[in-house]
């Protein structure tokens, strides 16, 4: 029987993301497609009946309800009718508020770790229903993988698709309010089917480009000019592909070679954090 678990909870691109309605619930109906990002994880440790404590190396998260990894533990426990005495620790690598799924990512990483932790055998399909309570973005985290999400979030059809190039990262360290995005975007007009932009389990980037959007941008960018200045140094610059993802404050880039994205990443200001990832390794 298990007592320790450790495991990594990855970040997220969006690659497009259009807001379909606004729902009677207040929340937003989404057509988007995750990507994970394996390079840039979070790693969280689970420790059985010792005690029941959670430590970070990032002061700024708290051991509170605010805490997305305190929300899906008291989940469980509701679930369960019972406390689970749980030693937890976190090394908070997915920078906070940028568009990258951490804290959605940690939720999902906590409800799966006790789960699995304390033997609870509470299903897949109920798993994706406590963490549709968490957050529209945590039921992808469930399982990571490269998926088409509609509704809020929740409605994941994984596809196989390789993205065999190298990804810049950029976070310009602004915290971009998700509630408050939420309040200024529309639902778009616009209209693709990421099934018909790929080919041989291939994304045909330049129909990317052109035919996608992400419709948190307009907004992001008239608030911060400087991050629509990252996505256009991307695309003046030999990007396959570049778009803000989420709500925000993150842009990526895809480009064909380690140079090329390293020759981007040295024209951005360098109090930004900026990485590269071959997503080929995955």
């Amino acid at each position: 029987m298990k007592e320790y678990i450790e495991i990594k909870a990855p970040a997220k691109i969006n690659i497009g993301l259009k807001i379909v309605s606004k729902r009677e619930d207040g929340y937003h109906n989404l057509y988007t497609f995750f990507y994970p990002i394996y390079g840039l994880s979070d790693i969280l440790s689970f420790k059985k009946n010792n005690g029941d404590y959670f430590i970070s190396n990032n002061p700024a998260i708290k051991n509170d309800e605010s805490n997305l990894i305190i929300k899906a533990k008291r989940l469980i426990e509701s679930r369960i009718s019972k406390n689970l005495k749980t030693g937890i620790t976190l090394q908070k690598n997915i920078p906070m508020g940028a568009g990258l799924g951490g804290g959605s990512s940690d939720a999902a990483a906590t409800l799966i770790s006790l789960n699995e932790l304390y033997s609870l055998h509470i299903s897949y399909d109920e798993l994706i229903q406590m963490a549709l309570e968490l957050g529209s973005d945590v039921p992808f985290f469930l399982k990571a993988k490269p998926s088409i999400g509609q509704s809020r979030g929740e409605v994941l059809e994984q596809i196989d698709v390789d993205i065999n190039c190298f990804v810049l990262i950029v976070n310009p360290h602004i915290h971009i309010s998700t509630a408050e995005a939420f309040g200024y975007v529309h639902a778009s007009e616009s209209n693709w089917d990421y099934k018909k932009m790929i080919e041989a389990e291939k994304f045909n980037f330049s129909r990317l480009q052109n035919d996608t959007r992400n419709d948190f941008e307009d907004f992001v960018f008239a608030k911060h000019p400087e991050i629509k200045a990252i996505k256009e140094i991307m695309i003046d610059n030999g990007s396959l592909f570049s778009m803000m993802s989420g709500s925000g404050s993150t842009v990526y880039g895809f480009f064909n070679s380690r140079e090329n994205a390293l020759n981007v990443s040295n024209k951005l200001k360098h109090s930004f954090l900026r990485r590269i990832y071959n997503l080929s390794d995955y």
